[in-house]
């Protein structure tokens, strides 16, 4: 799923298919089942950083702002979350780098693919040709984007919880609708950045030039809203809700 996301942010931004049935069939067709699964080891890599690192900082910061026998107020948990969320992205964002180029790397011409085998190669490359701050490339959308994610799942999921709450559903469906309402609005809130971030990480420069195409992520944004529209920033928002 992740793999047919990227693929309609790229294609969609190059003026290419935003269905998902047809973005996965022209993958299936044209790389078969392993092209579904591209990126993997850079994929498990971001998981084991940022999800490691955000579940590790969320404890440490509710530890430090938790006060012995009050209740911790929802700002606090709040502002926890969005923290650790946000600094666990940029620890992240090596693998997550390795991951976009990875997943986008077959839709560029064979002479400009970079042709990672892995992460620790896409590391290596990227240092290589980049320096160590290639690394980091649009790290600013990535945390932007986990902290959005973050806000939305988490005020969500608690107001759709009372609401559900009130209106006398209960159990296993309250569970899962909260968590449905959570998702559908965390996607809303974060998929302009995952779309942004996308873009600023796949990109390369000039050939004749050097330049890259966005001075940065505000710029890219804008060119992206001045070509399709502000909701060219939500491209793919079923497949990314999914």
């Amino acid at each position: 799923v992740d793999m047919v996301k990227v693929r309609i942010q790229i294609g969609g931004a190059e003026g290419g298919s935003t269905n998902p049935i047809e973005v996965t069939k022209k993958l299936l067709r044209e790389e078969g089942i392993t092209g579904m699964y591209k990126g993997l080891s850079a994929g498990l890599t971001r998981q084991v950083f940022y999800t490691g690192a955000r579940l590790g900082l969320y404890d440490y910061f509710m530890e430090a702002a938790s006060v012995p026998g009050e209740k911790m107020p929802f700002w606090k948990t709040t502002a926890c979350a969005l923290t650790a969320g946000g600094i666990a992205a940029v620890i992240g964002n090596p693998a997550d780098l390795s991951l976009i180029r990875m997943q986008a790397d077959s839709m560029l011409p064979v002479a400009d693919r970079r042709n990672y085998t892995g992460v620790g190669h896409a590391f290596s490359s990227i240092i290589k040709a980049e320096g160590v701050g290639g690394l980091f490339k649009g790290a600013v959308p990535t945390a932007t984007r986990a902290m959005a994610l973050n806000f939305g799942m988490l005020g969500f999921n608690s107001l759709a919880k009372d609401q559900l709450q009130s209106a006398g559903v209960t159990g296993a469906a309250q569970t899962f609708g909260a968590s449905s309402i959570a998702g559908f609005f965390a996607s809303f809130f974060s998929l302009p950045f995952d779309y942004v971030k996308t873009q600023v990480q796949k990109a390369k420069p000039d050939p004749v030039t050097g330049q890259m195409p966005f001075k940065g992520p505000i710029d890219c944004a804008m060119q992206q809203v001045k070509i399709g529209g502000i909701t060219r920033l939500w491209t793919g928002f079923p497949t990314y809700y999914v």
